[in-house]
């Protein structure tokens, strides 16, 4: 059964307070005064009942305008912040409207509040990074505080999550963003070619060498080298770029004067380092040197909520102009994206070739992605679709969850792996759509 809940005003309850201590103390005071005259508890006189209760009805007035000045600022504020479009159907003007806990109620609208400056924050400044997720705004919180230091960054993450894009972020919010920014990619080349494209070669050094040549760290000077695949680099060069990190010098192929540079480093792997040092594969000093700061660029799997921005992004600049169906977008949300936001650029870009000029349906992504075609989602795609295409989504998106949770008992761990989300963000998800899972359970 429900309990019923109950909630005063704080113009009410502060001036009360406000009034209470008024009276208790001048009760106390007024004892206090008879007791050092008479060495004994005295009675209170009418007088005194009466000065009491007209202290407190002051101190209840002095109170009551002290919070209408401190919180009608706050009481307008929220009241015009849910009328706006963009607070409008987030529940933000609820408190209001119910009489629900006012301090409950600013709460809510101040986080709302906070959640749209953040998003707006990240659009403005990060352009080219799409996603207004928790996980992504976090990253980009990150980016914010060691993009304007020369902290050397270890950016770490799956392939196709976006490690060069963050790379480029930090260069271009940092104070050498008008100097030269430089990418080299370990994996790309072999050791040989790769040791005289960083570091440069002198004439003759070796066959074909015909002229002296600058390396990248030489070009880079006064500005930042991203060594992207620093996994992949050899162990006989690590040593060599432990020593540009540490000296700030190295020496051309074939040269016998070290040169030095000023430069910012900016890594990126898609492997685990920690486990290559500890197989000998990687060098444990440079990674303590290279992982002074490390962002973690989160799987496609963990902010599937970014999956429609991104996708309308990816539209904009596909082969073909299209249009997403509701149905083939939230396949496209329920996949387990292995390849990250990569693959899904290219499952956008095929798409939009294969609609010709009709929307995007299920029929026109890969095979890979329509075998997780699911019941409800057919049921969905049936029905007489008149809502908007968040309220379509939002039905479907709970209509996995639901199956979901039966499919494993209930069991809510085992529910978010099936789904290929993490457990905090199933619950989320379950509170958002008031999913009754204990009901669940009981049903299977």
């Amino acid at each position: 059964m429900k309990k019923s809940r109950y909630f005063i005003s704080l113009y009410i309850i502060i001036p009360a307070i406000f009034s209470g201590f008024s009276v208790l103390s001048s009760i106390l005071a007024y004892q206090m005064a008879g007791y050092q005259i008479n060495r004994a508890l005295v009675t209170l006189t009418w007088n005194a009942v009466f000065w009491i209760l007209g202290i407190g009805i002051v101190a209840f007035v002095c109170g009551l305008i002290l919070v209408w000045l401190l919180l009608r600022p706050s009481t307008l504020f929220v009241q015009r912040a849910t009328q706006l479009p963009a607070l409008s159907g987030r529940g933000s003007g609820k408190g209001s409207q119910t009489g629900g806990d006012e301090l409950q109620q600013f709460t809510h609208v101040f986080k709302q509040v906070t959640d749209v400056l953040t998003k707006m924050d990240a659009r403005q400044l990060f352009p080219e990074i799409i996603g207004e997720s928790r996980a992504i705004r976090g990253v980009l919180s990150q980016i914010i505080k060691v993009a304007p230091t020369d902290a050397t960054v270890l950016i770490t993450g799956d392939s196709g999550t976006g490690k060069e894009l963050a790379a480029t972020s930090i260069f271009e919010h940092s104070e050498r963003s008008d100097n030269p920014f430089i990418k080299i990619n370990c994996a790309a080349m072999p050791a040989e070619l790769l040791e005289s494209e960083l570091f440069g070669h002198e004439k003759g050094a070796f066959t074909g060498a015909v002229t002296r040549k600058a390396g990248k760290f030489e070009v880079a000077h006064g500005g930042t080298i991203f060594l992207d695949e620093i996994g992949d680099m050899p162990l006989i060069l690590q040593a060599k770029i432990l020593r540009v990190i540490q000296e700030r010098e190295f020496d051309r192929v074939g040269g016998t004067r070290p040169i030095h540079v000023d430069v910012r480093f900016i890594a990126a792997t898609n492997q685990n380092l920690e486990q290559m040092v500890a197989k000998g594969r990687f060098r444990e000093d440079l990674y303590f040197r290279l992982n002074v700061f490390s962002v973690y660029m989160p799987p496609l799997k963990d902010h599937k909520e970014d999956i429609p921005l991104l996708v309308e992004k990816m539209l904009l600049k596909a082969p073909k102009p299209a249009v997403i169906g509701a149905t083939a977008l939230q396949l496209l949300m329920g996949y387990a994206w292995p390849g990250n936001v990569r693959e899904l650029q290219n499952v956008v870009e095929r798409a939009a070739v294969m609609s010709g000029e009709r929307d995007i349906e299920p029929e026109h992504l890969p095979d890979v992605i329509t075998r997780g075609l699911t019941s409800h989602m057919l049921n969905a795609t049936n029905r007489d679709q008149t809502g908007s295409i968040d309220e379509q989504l939002h039905e479907i998106e709970k209509g996995m969850i639901i199956e979901a949770l039966k499919n494993c008992g209930g069991v809510q761990v085992k529910a978010a792996e099936s789904l290929g989300i993490n457990q905090r963000s199933l619950w989320h998800r379950i509170k958002k759509y008031s999913i009754d899972v204990s009901s669940i359970k009981n049903d299977t």
